[in-house]
């Protein structure tokens, strides 16, 4: 019983810090000025779960990373995007801290 115990702790430590890790990026066309960029960041930052928005006009990109243990359904973020008039071409979600994305698009503007 204690290994089965120790094994499942394991697990579960491994499920959050694999969910936090994650950052919600998706492609967007539609993004054409920084008001665009505002609206998008206005509109994501209401969902309760969002904990930080970036939104690159120039990669197309918009950003969302979560608060800790809570997610937001990528149906959810499509309907949100393309109720406001914007097309999501795709959206993944990757092992990069939303500073590190941050770093990354500033690097491309380069």
């Amino acid at each position: 019983m204690k290994i089965f115990k120790a094994t499942l702790a394991t697990l579960l430590m491994g499920v959050a810090i694999t969910s936090n890790a994650a950052t919600i990026e998706m492609e967007v066309n539609g993004l054409v000025c920084a008001f665009c960029a505002q609206g998008i960041e206005k509109k994501l930052r209401t969902f309760p779960a969002t904990s930080d928005v970036v939104v690159s006009l120039e990669e197309r990109l918009v950003a969302v990373s979560t608060k800790e243990g809570q997610d937001i359904p990528d149906d959810e973020l499509r309907r949100a995007l393309t109720d406001a008039g914007y097309t999501v071409v795709n959206i993944r979600r990757e092992d990069e801290s939303i500073d590190a994305v941050r770093a990354r698009l500033k690097g491309a503007a380069h």
